[in-house]
């Protein structure tokens, strides 16, 4: 018989060290993380077609169902466990030690970014992805690769030695998603009428803007339990200042964002896009969460900016010159916004801000490792899936909708 070795946490009395509006900061940050969940499904739904509704608020569910099960069972103690410079391990349902919030309190917090990372895949692999094999891959991103690279940067792995810095996870969430979400676009191919015979793109709207938006506004709100809760600490002069530097910054590379992309479909299109604004403001937010602590507000203004002209570029690139087919940018979003991100930290970071020394350098080279490992892990699932169950729905489901085919129901009667 096998026999799960669950560790129990140990409850006592009294801990001196263990600080009650520590834990409420983090438990709040928690619960705006969480909040970003429904984010995430609102963009993916308004950005996509009214046929496919119920499949992508099922898939986003599902991300953090079986993201929050198998976290626990697995994930954690393969990213916090003590190990080597590469994975950690403490055997099954690991959730750590007391530090100045409970156990309890810190292993929730990073099982809501666990749940983020496998819902950014989702976007790119949109209207044509079998459930039953989303359901697969979504648990081997929460269980194994997320954990595996998280060690390395969060779990005091060999990127953490060499001084890498990624406060809140631009690299070791949103980079990994997005780098999973394009091996995922490349091997499940366009949706059906994306490319003309010629290989033109042709646009396949959203189905509701409204949706869009008001994700992107949820998303907003929870990046403020993304970033400035990431403190972990909230009592004290130095962590006030800190947690409140982090708000601005979020919130400064956001706005400066959603204005850079508004500005650049102006004048390259001729007319502001709210889609393109929403996503500009969302790859603000990604660019910003590995530095938020250690840049100016100055700096996380033209790192908002930066990025999100960038991004406004790749969105155009993947889908023209590519001819990769990713609904709602996703790649292009937090694939390419964490990567710069995550790269504009080591020419922004200022020690005076926060003690804190991120190069240029350190900072390429983790980003860099983090997505080729997460693109080859993605490829070698997904081409698994591909040539054994199949990863693709028939021809006919994605034509008609996932939603009655896969679920037996529609969101819109």
């Amino acid at each position: 018989m096998i026999t799960l070795d669950i560790v129990a946490p140990v409850v006592e009395e009294s801990k001196d060290y263990v600080n009650g509006l520590d834990t409420l900061w983090v438990l709040l940050g928690a619960m705006l993380v969480f909040w970003m969940q429904p984010g995430f499904a609102l963009v993916e739904a308004g950005l996509t077609q009214k046929k496919n509704t119920a499949n992508i608020l099922m898939k986003n569910f599902v991300d953090f169902m079986c993201g929050s099960v198998l976290y626990w069972i697995l994930g954690f103690s393969i990213m916090y466990g003590a190990g080597n410079a590469f994975f950690g391990w403490e055997g099954f349902g690991f959730i750590g030690g007391d530090s100045n919030v409970p156990a309890e309190c810190t292993f929730i917090f990073q099982t809501v970014f666990c749940a983020t990372t496998a819902t950014i895949v989702s976007g790119a692999m949109a209207e044509r992805t079998k459930f039953s094999m989303y359901v697969l891959y979504s648990v081997l991103i929460s269980a194994f690769i997320y954990p595996f690279e998280g060690h390395w940067s969060w779990g005091g792995g060999w990127l953490a030695e060499l001084g890498f810095h990624d406060f809140a996870g631009s690299t070791v969430v949103h980079l990994c998603g997005g780098a999973l979400a394009l091996a995922g676009a490349i091997v499940l191919g366009p949706r059906i009428g994306k490319y003309d015979k010629n290989g033109k793109s042709r646009a396949i709207p959203g189905h509701n803007l409204a949706l869009c938006a008001l994700g992107v506004f949820c998303l907003w709100v929870g990046w403020f339990g993304f970033n400035p809760c990431s403190t972990v600490a909230a009592t004290g002069y130095a962590n006030a200042v800190s947690m409140s530097h982090v708000f601005v910054t979020t919130n400064m590379a956001a706005a400066t964002g959603g204005i850079a992309a508004l500005a650049y479909t102006w004048i390259v299109d001729g007319k502001p896009s709210l889609s393109m604004v929403c996503n500009g403001v969302l790859a603000g937010l990604v660019g910003i969460t590995a530095g938020c602590d250690c840049v100016s507000i100055g700096a996380s203004a033209l790192i908002g900016i930066i990025v999100s002209v960038v991004m406004c570029f790749s969105v155009s690139f993947i889908d023209k010159v590519l001819k990769i087919d990713d609904p709602v940018g996703a790649v292009s979003v937090h694939g390419v916004g964490g990567l710069l991100g995550t790269i504009l930290t080591g020419v922004f970071c200022d020690s005076a801000i926060d003690d804190v020394e991120a190069t240029v350098g350190v900072q390429t080279l983790g980003a860099v490792v983090v997505a080729v490992f997460a693109f080859v892990a993605g490829m070698i699932i997904f081409n698994a899936i591909k040539y054994t169950h199949g990863l693709r729905c028939d021809k006919r489901i994605e034509e008609e909708g996932l939603d009655v085919y896969e679920h037996g129901e529609s969101a819109y009667n």
